[in-house]
């Protein structure tokens, strides 16, 4: 008995399908889910989500904040920003993560405005490492 899987952000439904297992990053760690998981709503991280398809086939997504839900045989993915792996630009990446390190918070910024640079940074390298894989 397969799981629905659906990827979706505010602005398109990313992916939706069966499939066997669906592995999400948590906002403290990877979460994984086959048929028949306990319900649950956990944020989501940053980073690689895989699933896995009953003729064996995988697909993965670059996934950057957000929530997922489990829900009876159902995996909601609700993503602030979802793209399949085959679709990232290492260029684009490359480019985004040279103008963000150029930009680093002034001197004497708040902690707030830093913690959020250090996440930004975080993210545009895990988008550069995943996009240099495909």
């Amino acid at each position: 008995m397969p799981l629905d899987c659906a990827v979706t952000t505010p602005e398109q439904l990313v992916f939706e399908g069966a499939v066997e297992s669906v592995t999400v990053p948590a906002a403290d760690g990877e979460m994984g889910f086959l048929p028949r998981h306990a319900p649950l709503v956990s944020s989501l991280g940053f980073g690689e989500l895989r699933v896995s398809s009953p003729d064996g086939g995988r697909q993965a997504f670059f996934v950057n904040g957000g929530f997922v839900q489990v829900v009876g045989n159902r995996v909601t993915v609700l993503a602030v920003e979802a793209q399949a792996m085959d679709d990232l630009d290492a260029e684009s990446a490359r480019t985004d993560l040279s103008e963000l390190e150029g930009s680093p918070p002034q001197a004497g910024s708040d902690i707030e405005d830093r913690r959020k640079y250090s996440r930004a940074l975080s993210v545009a390298r895990a988008r550069l490492r995943f996009s240099e894989r495909g």
